[in-house]
């Protein structure tokens, strides 16, 4: 693998916004798809984030294919939904970008985890991740299935060989949360701007 599973995410990173500094949707959900690799390499710990993500990546991509030059900025979409009064149904494009942005929050925290605390095992990680993220928005059953999961991580100590391919791993984890945050920070600000960034799971 040239360079490491990162480096299409922060090629990627260089297009997500317009000259006016919008953030567009389709390259937006390019860098969450560049993403699904690295989820994969997790295996069955993170097999429910990878339907969750993958799952919502497809709805914001249908609506965007509905119409490209009215949905081009990512924001476009949950401004219909607003206007339209369907913002808040489960099915709709803004609980879909809601919880991509969540769950991206929860990567970026485990893999800052993994970059400032080299003694923690993989478990540790997550679940240290997971309670600063993902934990307060579900429900118990969300909850309940994820913890256990956590318990599936695997070696940490592998799991950075195979992610890290020819390429400096630790650099580009730095990049990858470095320049992904602000993005997601992004999100949660306009999300909070039409009250629909504290949305729960059941």
């Amino acid at each position: 693998m040239e360079g490491t599973v990162f480096t299409p995410a922060l090629e990627g990173m260089k297009h997500v916004k317009s000259e006016e500094g919008e953030i567009l949707a389709m390259p937006f959900l390019e860098v969450c798809k560049q993403i699904l690799p690295v989820i994969e390499k997790f295996g069955a710990a993170m097999a429910l984030v990878k339907s969750d993500v993958g799952g919502n990546i497809s709805r914001l991509e249908s609506k965007y294919s509905s119409n490209p030059s009215e949905f081009n900025h990512l924001y476009s979409m949950v401004r219909a939904e607003v206007a339209s009064k369907t913002a808040k149904a489960s099915s709709s494009c803004t609980n879909g970008l809601l919880w991509l942005t969540r769950a991206m929050d929860f990567l970026v925290a485990l893999f800052r985890n993994l970059l400032e605390h080299n003694d923690w095992t993989m478990s540790q990680a997550c679940s240290d991740s997971y309670g600063k993220t993902l934990k307060k928005w579900h429900g118990w059953l969300a909850s309940s299935s994820f913890t256990v999961a956590m318990k599936l991580a695997p070696d940490r100590k592998k799991f950075m060989e195979v992610i890290g391919g020819s390429g400096d791993i630790y650099a580009d984890i730095e990049k990858f949360c470095t320049s992904f945050s602000p993005l997601l920070e992004e999100n949660h600000k306009f999300l909070a701007s039409v009250g629909l960034d504290d949305l729960k799971a059941s």
